[in-house]
């Protein structure tokens, strides 16, 4: 099957947040993608004079699939789902119907979770969610692609350096997803550095690899759902076949010097604001040069 993503995520008119930061990069990648937008909002939830747009509900959702599914377009069309930010219990539950006809539908489909929970310890969503999705999202996952803080509401383990880590990615495991991918880690003795680390317990011995970058000051909203799309991307066009270069060093290193070179772009050009991704468009459809890149990922043991 050619590579098609079911994207449902939030929606900005202007900006790059949800689908808005997803769907360009997957397509660049070689991936046609069928988004639907959980919210469709006029900009992003942080800009100072608040926001315009409406909040798709439960039962909209599942309309728009039935749709999909009375003509023949969601039955073994899709190789992946990938859900970002969800707002809502009742969302949330359509959302595992929806992943439930698809491994009726396209039995061999990869789902890739981002839960979108929160950051620097505070939480976006109501606390029941947390609990849905160690409960019952999870099990369902390929791969979940949580930050550090998100991973410490699913685990209960506080993160603190490589070893922690390591245990909150066995805990993740036992929930479910085969892959693990914690992204934007700081540690105390790393300062003004970020870490992403992947464990994959399909490979032998549990392969795990981390890449460590420094971090460009400033605030950029999206690059989660950025990072998201790219692991789901470069996870699916990188295959494990040389042993120079295993698939989650690959993967990492793609991921991690394309992430940089966007919101390097973003910070010349743009400091503070929006997203560059057009302007990036060469960096993200060449890994950003991972070959010769300056950030090189590391295994784990």
């Amino acid at each position: 099957m050619e590579p098609r993503v079911l994207s449902i995520q939030s929606h900005v008119v202007f900006g790059y947040v949800g689908n808005k930061s997803a769907v360009f990069p997957l397509q660049t990648l070689g991936f046609d993608v069928d988004a639907i937008n959980s919210v469709q909002f006029s900009n992003h939830t942080g800009y100072p004079n608040g926001f315009k747009g409406e909040v798709m509900d439960g039962d909209k959702l599942l309309t728009i699939v039935e749709g999909l599914e009375s003509n023949g377009l969601l039955n073994n069309k899709h190789t992946h789902l990938l859900t970002g930010y969800i707002g809502s219990a009742s969302f949330l539950s359509a959302v595992l119907q929806i992943i439930n006809k698809l491994k009726t539908t396209s039995p061999d489909f990869k789902y890739v979770c981002d839960p979108v929970l929160g950051d620097n310890g505070k939480l976006y969503v109501p606390e029941e969610l947390v609990e849905i999705y160690k409960k019952d999202v999870l099990k369902l996952a390929y791969m979940v692609t949580p930050n550090s803080f998100e991973c410490e509401k699913l685990t209960g383990i506080t993160i603190t350096d490589m070893a922690s880590a390591t245990t909150a990615c066995e805990a993740l495991h036992a929930l479910g997803p085969t892959v693990v991918v914690i992204t934007s880690m700081h540690f105390e003795d790393e300062d003004g550095k970020l870490t992403i680390m992947v464990s994959d317990k399909s490979l032998p011995e549990t392969a795990r690899w981390a890449v460590t970058f420094d971090r460009i000051e400033g605030h950029y909203t999206g690059t989660g759902d950025l990072t998201a799309a790219l692991l789901l991307a470069w996870d699916h066009n990188t295959s494990d076949e040389s042993p120079q270069f295993p698939k989650w060093k690959v993967v990492l290193e793609k991921v991690a010097n394309t992430m940089k070179k966007v919101i390097k772009k973003t910070f010349e050009t743009n400091p503070g604001g929006e997203l560059r991704l057009v302007q990036s468009r060469k960096d993200i459809e060449g890994g950003g040069g991972w070959e010769s890149g300056t950030i090189n990922a590391r295994p784990i043991t």
